[in-house]
C-alpha cells in the first residue's frame, strides 16, 4: 500500500465513471428538491384550514433552510484541488488556507442550518407541547435541513470524482 493514500480501502472502479458521476449530481438535485418540498409542503399545511392551532410557519422556520442552502452552494463551489493546491502547481499564492477557510464557513453555515432547525423544532413546537399534525412542521424543518446536508455530501463527493477522461489542462 501507497504511503501517499489516507484510507485503507481503495473506492470501488464503478464509482469513477461518468454515469456515476452523473447519477451523483441528479441524486443531490432530487435530495434538495425534497428538502424544499418538505419545507413548502409544511408552510402550506400551516395556512390551511385543517391547521386547528395558532403555530404558523414563519420567517423563522424559513432562516436555517436558507442557512443551509447557503452553504451547500459555498462547499459546492470549492474545487477539491484547490484545498491542496499550495503543495501542487499553484504554489506561493496562498489559494490552499483561503479555499479551506471558505470550506469551514460553508460548513459552518451547513451546521447551523441544521442546529437552527432542530432549536426552531424545541423551542416552537416541543416546549409549547404541541400535538401531531402541528409538531409536523417543526419536524419537516429539520428533516428539510437533513436533506440538505446529505445532498451537499453527495454532490460534494460526486463533483470530485476523477474518471478516466478527465484531463487537468493548464496553461
Amino acid at each position: 500500500m501507497s504511503e501517499e493514500r489516507l484510507w485503507k480501502f481503495r473506492r470501488p472502479e464503478w464509482m469513477n465513471s461518468a454515469n456515476a458521476r452523473s447519477a451523483g449530481v441528479y441524486g443531490a438535485g432530487a435530495l434538495a428538491s425534497l428538502a424544499f418540498f418538505a419545507i413548502i409542503d409544511a408552510a402550506v399545511w400551516s395556512k390551511s384550514h385543517w391547521n386547528g392551532s395558532e403555530v404558523h410557519v414563519t420567517f423563522v422556520d424559513w432562516l436555517p433552510l436558507i442557512f443551509s442552502f447557503l452553504g451547500m452552494a459555498i462547499i459546492n463551489s470549492i474545487e477539491k484541488t484547490r484545498l491542496s493546491a499550495d503543495s501542487f502547481s499553484y504554489s506561493g499564492s496562498g489559494v490552499a488556507w483561503k479555499a479551506r477557510v471558505v470550506l469551514f464557513l460553508g460548513f459552518a453555515s451547513l451546521a447551523g442550518g441544521m442546529a437552527g432547525g432542530v432549536t426552531v423544532l424545541v423551542l416552537k413546537y416541543i416546549v409549547p407541547q404541541t400535538s401531531w399534525p402541528t409538531l409536523y412542521m417543526g419536524v419537516a424543518n429539520v428533516l428539510a435541513n437533513g436533506l440538505v446536508m446529505l445532498s451537499s455530501v453527495v454532490l460534494w463527493i460526486s463533483q470530485n470524482m476523477e474518471d478516466e477522461y478527465s484531463y487537468n489542462l493548464s496553461l
